[in-house]
């Protein structure tokens, strides 16, 4: 089974940076897509970006040109480097990966980190 562990969330202040990671351990070899997806209160999860092996990123419309994701192969680890943030990047964000095995898809989530953006 995959373990995720995400770091990096915290206050900041509108126009600030925060660098947010996860670890993956376990069968990493079995991920095709490692992914961000956040939650804000009151509100549906949504993706934020992701990362297949092959290196092919996917964002969503809210975040381009504002936020990266990058994976660390040796470290097993993905990031994403959240620049400019607004209020409304506020949420708990929560890493993904993604199993593709015989056709079947089995997602798995770590535990979520919260991302508080002041105005």
């Amino acid at each position: 089974q995959v373990q995720l562990v995400e770091s990096g969330g915290g206050l900041v202040q509108a126009g600030g940076s925060l660098r947010l990671s996860c670890a993956a351990s376990g069968p990493i070899f079995s991920i095709n897509v490692m992914g961000w997806y956040r939650q804000a209160p009151g509100k549906q999860r949504e993706l934020v970006a992701t990362i297949t092996t092959g290196g092919t990123t996917n964002y969503a419309d809210s975040v381009k040109g504002r936020f990266t994701i990058s994976r660390d192969n040796a470290k097993n680890t993905v990031y994403l480097q959240m620049n400019s943030l607004k209020p409304e990047d506020t949420g708990v964000y929560a890493c993904n990966a993604v199993l593709l095995i015989m056709a079947v898809r089995y997602d798995y989530w770590g535990q979520g980190t919260q991302v508080t953006v002041s105005s």
